[in-house]
């Protein structure tokens, strides 16, 4: 879930493919919001394999 802005910056720098899929995720945290990351938190930890 992205806002609106950071949505918009995400498809003009073309950071994903066309089934959504990122292939560089750090470059894709860099790009969002704080506001962006804190919603996404569970999904960024799960990633990172911290989940418990």
């Amino acid at each position: 879930m992205l806002c609106e802005t950071c949505y918009a910056q995400v498809m003009t720098d073309k950071l994903t493919d066309e089934r959504n899929f990122v292939a560089n995720h750090d470059i894709l945290f860099d790009t969002i919001c704080f506001g962006c990351t804190d919603i996404n938190r569970p999904l960024i930890d799960d990633m990172a394999g911290s989940g418990e």
